[in-house]
């Protein structure tokens, strides 16, 4: 009544990769290390000086990002970060400072207010 149906055969290839080189992934990772001390450093200060955690927050509520930049760089890191916040917290992105800048980001998120 049908007949026969053709079979067809999907060929079966074996991908081939690329040869790694983790030059790059290790010289990233070794700038990330970098940027979690320069982490560290900012987060100790946030958890250990409620004066200091009270002066980022009233800046960052009256929209003063340039202020707010300048007390965490006072700190006496190195890293770039960019600053993000909101009415529920703040957003710390480092980037390293020098030519590796495309290598690696840290993103610290942080809430200061539940709604």
């Amino acid at each position: 009544m049908y007949g026969i149906l053709p079979v067809f055969h999907t060929p079966y290839y074996i991908r081939q990769y690329p040869p790694v080189d983790p030059a790059l992934f290790s010289q990233s990772a070794t700038t990330a290390q970098l940027l979690m001390k320069d982490a560290s450093i900012i987060l100790a200060k946030f958890a250990q000086s409620k004066s200091f955690a009270a002066n980022i927050m009233s800046l960052a509520q009256e929209g003063k990002t340039k202020q707010v930049q300048q007390m965490i760089q006072s700190l006496g890191i190195r890293s770039k970060v960019d600053i993000y916040f909101n009415p529920d917290g703040i957003r710390l992105t480092l980037s390293p400072p020098s030519s590796t800048a495309g290598c690696c980001q840290l993103v610290i998120g942080l809430r200061w207010n539940v709604f």
